[in-house]
């Protein structure tokens, strides 16, 4: 014990010297400027959260100009986005970016100002003891790059929600500065998010981006096809993105330029040859043209989502026969509705993706007992499933029972979400807690009697009490060898 006390003092010590060698040189902020050139790295992010805190905007500014790592993980030090602190630090980048030559202690070439960044000030901080291996901490990690060609231009890493009906003063600050300085500058985005915010807010936003460095792209905008048409040109430059998400987009009354607004839209995937997870939310523009999509799409998809729309029968075929689809790990057509459609065509694109499926998700598809029955064979091939939902539907005792059955041997289920029995219901669609209790009790026999370990829930969509998607009966029904609940 005694050993263990004065090993942590050893190395709780010298931390808490660090800490108040940071605010002793704050005390005289000429002097922390000036000693900057010989202070020991180590200080360096002590000093600067010290800075930041204290709202110490010279300090911050020469801090960034000698700054002896690759990276400056501002964002990682901003609960929300701080005006004062991104001016001070551009300032000091300025500077940088006006000198010929590099002072030679500064190593800084990434300003990162997303929410991230926070296990590096830990770090330093001395509450994480582990030191990342990554170049972008490690001062001098690029020295020897810059023997061998000229620096790149400068990049800045930012988190683009664009939620508002107009820029707040940090983003806008952040593009003007951009702006006037194209030539030395890169402003980069992983992740682009658009919620609710003017076209042509977007347009002036991502003409500052580097659209070949965002990965991911979420779309939630009450929008109309002529207004998605609009934006789709410029999500076809985005050429790397590798999960898309789009949403909420209104269909206006059928018209014969609604095809060519389609066919503008489908066009752009031709450009994404790195896209793996699609999401299509209320996609209703795909209804009959389903196939122009799939044709147009590059390489095969990992995760495909196609929810809250109507597929004709064309649609389901030329999905089950898209190479496109053959290495699915996720597929979700939740709120597609399958009673029109001839039974045998889920179970066709079920077979088409059943050696690689690992997620599969049919909640409110006004799926029957006749149409399961078509679907079981199919849906026993998906033996690498993990996660499988039908809630939401209209299934008997007795037909649930055979699923459970068929699905008994899929050792890697864990996620079963399962709808309510219909004798659960009334005559009148109203569920009945007697019946949905004597129900469960008779979906534990059948789980014990098929004798294998799960977990299974059962749910009633939408709930009875407040019409919200949601579930009602929230407690799972478990069967185990020791114990049953």
């Amino acid at each position: 014990d005694s050993f263990r006390s004065r090993f942590r003092m050893s190395v709780q010590n010298p931390l808490r010297l660090q800490n108040l060698a940071g605010k002793s040189l704050l005390t005289d902020e000429a002097l922390a400027i000036s000693t900057l050139e010989y202070l020991p790295i180590e200080l360096f992010p002590q000093l600067f959260m010290e800075a930041f805190c204290g709202s110490h905007r010279k300090t911050l500014k020469a801090l960034v100009q000698a700054w002896p790592f690759v990276r400056l993980p501002l964002g990682g030090l901003m609960q929300a986005p701080h005006l004062g602190t991104l001016q001070a630090v551009l300032d000091g980048l300025d500077v940088l970016l006006a000198q010929k030559d590099q002072p030679r202690r500064c190593k800084l070439r990434v300003l990162d100002l997303r929410n991230s960044g926070q296990d590096f000030w830990r770090m330093w901080s001395g509450s994480k003891i582990h030191v990342s291996s990554s170049s972008s901490m490690v001062p001098g990690a690029v020295d020897s790059l810059r023997a061998e060609k000229p620096l790149a231009p400068f990049e800045v890493f930012i988190e683009l929600h664009l939620k508002e009906r107009s820029m707040d003063g940090f983003l806008t600050y952040l593009l003007k500065w951009v702006e006037e300085r194209k030539a030395s500058i890169h402003l980069c985005c992983k992740t682009l998010r658009i919620l609710s915010f003017p076209m042509e807010n977007i347009m002036k936003v991502l003409s500052m981006v580097r659209l070949d460095c965002i990965q991911e792209v979420h779309v939630n905008c009450t929008w109309y096809l002529p207004t998605l048409a609009m934006f789709a040109p410029l999500l076809g430059q985005i050429s790397k993105v590798q999960r898309l998400l789009i949403s909420h987009i209104h269909l206006p009354a059928p018209m014969e330029q609604d095809k060519q607004h389609v066919v503008k839209i489908t066009s752009q995937f031709l450009r994404m040859h790195h896209l793996r997870d699609l999401h299509l939310e209320s996609p209703f523009y795909l209804e009959g043209c389903l196939d122009q999509m799939l044709r147009c799409l590059m390489t095969p998809l990992d995760t495909l989502t196609i929810t809250r729309c109507l597929l004709t029968d064309s649609d389901l075929t030329h999905l089950s026969q898209s190479p496109k689809i053959s290495q699915l790990k996720g597929l979700n057509l939740s709120g597609v509705t399958m009673t029109y459609s001839s039974p045998e065509l889920l179970p066709a694109l079920l077979q088409k993706v059943s050696a690689t499926l690992q997620e599969l998700y049919l909640e409110q598809c006004g799926i029957r007992d006749f149409h399961l029955e078509f679907l079981l064979p199919a849906l026993s091939l998906c033996i690498q499933l993990t996660s499988f939902s039908l809630r939401g539907n209209f299934l008997s005792m007795a037909t649930m029972e055979k699923m459970l059955r068929h699905t008994s041997g899929m050792l890697s289920l864990s996620r079963e979400l399962y709808t309510v029995p219909q004798e659960s219901l009334s005559c009148q669609g109203i569920l009945q807690p007697s019946r949905l209790a004597q129900c469960r009790t008779e979906l534990l026999e059948i789980l014990k009697d098929l004798g294998r370990p799960r977990t299974i829930w059962i749910c009633f969509t939408p709930c009875p009490h407040c019409g919200d998607n949601t579930f009602y009966h929230p407690e799972p029904i478990i069967y185990s060898s020791n114990t049953l609940t």
